[in-house]
């Protein structure tokens, strides 16, 4: 998938400002968007019939272990996963439709996924699908929740593609360890590049787990009404400058 983030970035051009401001941006907001993730979630596995929304992949493990075992097929779970490809293509149509590219481009999409966050806040407090987590109004919000963390990953590889994934946890926890390997083997202090990309998938990873706690407690506070807090950080997204 082509990245749209703008040629200038990818030629270290620092005295284009939209460049400074992209450079910024993938400072700021991929601990902050982490942390949404982490929220969505959460949330989302304790009120919506223990779907994973944000971790799609969780959903096929469990959907190819059902299958094999001859368990019951859970079909929001399964659908989960088309869903999530087709909003990552739909994310791509409207980022290349727009013909954004950089911090303009990141601005539009962190608006897409605070429009469906919204949407499922809103959903969750008219219709209370928690009520019911394996009914029909369950798999709805499950599948607009889904749509929101496929925009926030599109977002990264189309207008920062810089940035490591917010919510492959994995792969920020392998690279973490690589880098402390690294330390220990050759006792030595990290290069620049390996000390910025531990930095960057510690504070994901602090994030991520930040988000999930928060977001246990206000489930358990809040019900459906957490939702308004992944809502209300989505919205800072948007302000982070």
């Amino acid at each position: 998938m082509a990245t749209l983030a703008g040629d200038s970035h990818a030629f270290g051009d620092t005295a284009d400002p939209s460049v400074t401001e992209l450079s910024r941006l993938e400072e700021r907001l991929p601990p902050l968007l982490s942390v949404i993730a982490g929220m969505v979630d959460l949330t989302g596995f304790f009120t919506l019939g223990k779907i994973f929304t944000a971790h799609v992949t969780g959903n096929l493990v469990v959907a190819a272990a059902a299958a094999v075992h001859g368990g019951p097929l859970n079909v929001t779970q399964a659908l989960a996963i088309p869903v999530f490809m087709v909003a990552v293509a739909a994310t791509w149509l409207i980022a290349r439709a727009s013909n954004r590219h950089g911090p303009a481009l990141t601005r539009l999409l962190l608006n897409v996924q605070f429009v469906l966050l919204a949407a499922v806040l809103i959903f969750s407090i008219v219709a209370r699908p928690s009520s019911h987590p394996h009914g029909l109004t369950a798999g709805i919000a499950v599948m607009i929740a889904v749509c929101a963390m496929a925009c926030q990953y599109a977002l990264l590889r189309l207008a920062m593609p810089q940035v490591v994934s917010t919510a492959v946890m994995t792969g920020n926890l392998t690279n973490a360890v690589l880098a402390l390997m690294q330390v220990i083997s050759d006792r030595r202090s990290l290069a620049a590049a390996d000390t910025q990309r531990l930095k960057g998938s510690v504070r994901l990873l602090v994030g991520f787990l930040l988000g999930c706690l928060v977001a246990a407690v206000a489930v358990s506070f809040l019900a459906d009404w957490a939702w308004s807090l992944p809502v209300a950080l989505a919205a800072l997204a948007i302000a982070v400058r």
